[in-house]
């Protein structure tokens, strides 16, 4: 075992790729010798205001088997309020570590404390292949520092001998038997132990099913290895695309329905005018760009980069809190102003970001009309906005608006009629008990139901005419005690829009 030293300061730093990222010193190994194996330990110190990513970059012989990583870092005690340590981690081959993820190999945030990559195998996170002679980088994310500083110890074993044999990745398929045109459950946003969930694809798919989802998406942090392990779960009930929740220090977006093998990267910030170009890679990846719990309060959670470039923004993520309220009162203000600039408005989806028990899957669940159970069409009726959110498989909703002569929209469509025309807004609901239901308009809540029955199923018209209601969408919220301030929701819609598209 050898021991070496990095520090901020004590070793040559590199700039590589953006700006936030260094790259220290780096640690060599002989090539093999008739030994089995070989461990080199390094250790430093990362001072408060740390770049994003600092490399290690480790020089990698020929004849290489399988290459180890573990660390450790301090957790000293900080002053209330003030962030302590924690560190990410993550490697990248030979191919290196520009930005695009050429040489991406895996990363496991900060879920665990070791990790090993070969030709047949890898952990959870990692991508299994060849381990390649050259220099190869292990990525530390200092996520948040003490002001202490942060203390690491990184080992890093290679095993020498024969590879083994690479596995070919299998994918599940990109259709399921479906029912035709209809309304189908989904949740979007997932966890498993590729990432820093704690359950495995087969637990994940059996509470889908109970969940009574017939479609839901692989999302894992910062990491596609995920996708070579759902192909056996998938089945004619249960659609399983494949995607990232790409987790950057200024929000995360959920890459929705890419195709297999597709890696998005995430290391860069809204001020590095990088995000853009990962868009197009993942529409180039036949993906959907959907901001991840926007409003959410955790460091590097709340949504930067503006909404623009999204195809739906997630406005209920897990159990509704506080956070979602927020997310649900600024997408509404997007339907505004998509109205008065005549412009694409922005659909909202729920999903579960379910991770362990108790975290509950299809919780809330996105139903979504689509032509059929295919990757293509469940993303083509997300993007149109033909969906509503509930909380489980139990509600049910019908949402039209009619006018006049019998001319009817449902949601994500609109009614176009003249402005002055009388049109009824009708909400079918059930598994809603003692649910009350608001209806919104650009102006606010224009309608308060009274509960509807214990049995949980009901009917709530109102009248309104185009210049009163550029649109209108519906909510369920459950009784509370707090006299004015809404309940939690149990279900909500997208709109509808009333009256002639303007230009």
């Amino acid at each position: 075992m050898c021991e070496d030293t990095h520090g901020i300061g004590r070793r040559a730093l590199f700039v590589t790729g953006a700006a936030a990222a260094l790259t220290l010193g780096p640690v060599s190994f002989a090539a093999a010798d008739g030994q089995d194996t070989e461990t080199r330990t390094v250790r430093g110190t990362l001072p408060p205001g740390s770049p994003d990513f600092v490399y290690v970059p480790v020089e990698v012989p020929t004849g290489v088997q399988e290459i180890k990583v573990s660390y450790t870092y301090d957790r000293p005690s900080v002053p209330a309020g003030t962030t302590g340590n924690a560190l990410d981690i993550g490697i990248f081959d030979q191919h290196g570590t520009e930005l695009g993820g050429k040489g991406f190999r895996g990363w496991s945030g900060g879920a665990r404390t070791e990790f090993f990559v070969r030709a047949d195998d890898a952990t959870p996170g990692y991508i299994p292949g060849p381990v390649g002679a050259g220099t190869w980088y292990v990525a530390l994310g200092p996520y948040t520092v003490a002001p202490q500083g942060l203390s690491y110890e990184l080992t890093i074993t290679l095993t020498y001998g024969e590879p083994g044999t690479p596995v070919r990745p299998v994918y599940p398929p990109s259709r399921a038997k479906g029912r035709g045109r209809d309304w189908y459950r989904g949740d979007c946003h997932l966890h498993s132990w590729y990432s820093d969930g704690r359950r495995t694809p087969a637990e994940i798919a059996a509470l889908a099913r109970a969940a009574g989802l017939d479609f839901i998406n692989s999302s894992e942090h910062n990491t596609h290895s995920a996708h070579a392990h759902w192909a056996d779960q998938a089945g004619d009930d249960l659609l399983i695309m494949l995607g990232e929740e790409v987790t950057t220090r200024n929000g995360h977006v959920v890459a929705l329905g890419t195709d297999p093998g597709t890696f998005v990267d995430w290391r860069y910030r809204a001020r590095d005018n990088r995000f853009g170009h990962f868009v197009q890679q993942i529409h180039k990846a036949g993906g959907l760009v959907v901001p991840a719990h926007p409003h959410a309060t955790c460091v590097g959670c709340a949504w930067k980069f503006g909404f623009g470039e999204a195809d739906a923004v997630e406005v209920w993520n897990g159990p509704y809190t506080p956070d979602d309220e927020v997310a649900l009162s600024a997408w509404d203000a997007t339907l505004v102003a998509s109205v008065r600039d005549n412009r694409q408005w922005l659909p909202g989806m729920g999903n579960s970001d379910a991770h362990r028990d108790p975290d509950a899957v299809g919780m809330p669940q996105t139903v979504v009309l689509a032509d059929d159970l295919s990757r293509e069409a469940i993303q083509e009726g997300l993007r149109a906005g033909r969906s509503y959110i509930a909380e489980s498989k139990y509600v049910t909703l019908n949402f039209t608006v009619t006018g006049g002569r019998g001319e009817q929209a449902g949601i994500g469509e609109r009614l176009s009629v003249d402005a002055d025309t009388p049109v009824t807004v009708r909400l079918e609901a059930s598994g809603v008990p003692r649910c009350t239901v608001r209806f919104i308009t650009d102006q606010g809540v224009l309608l308060t139901s009274d509960p509807l029955p214990v049995a949980g199923s009901g009917t709530v018209e109102w009248q309104t005419t185009p210049s009163y209601a550029a649109y209108v969408r519906a909510e369920l919220r459950h009784e509370t005690a707090a006299g004015t301030v809404p309940g939690a929701l149990a279900a909500l819609t997208n709109p509808i829009f009333l009256g002639h598209r303007h230009g």
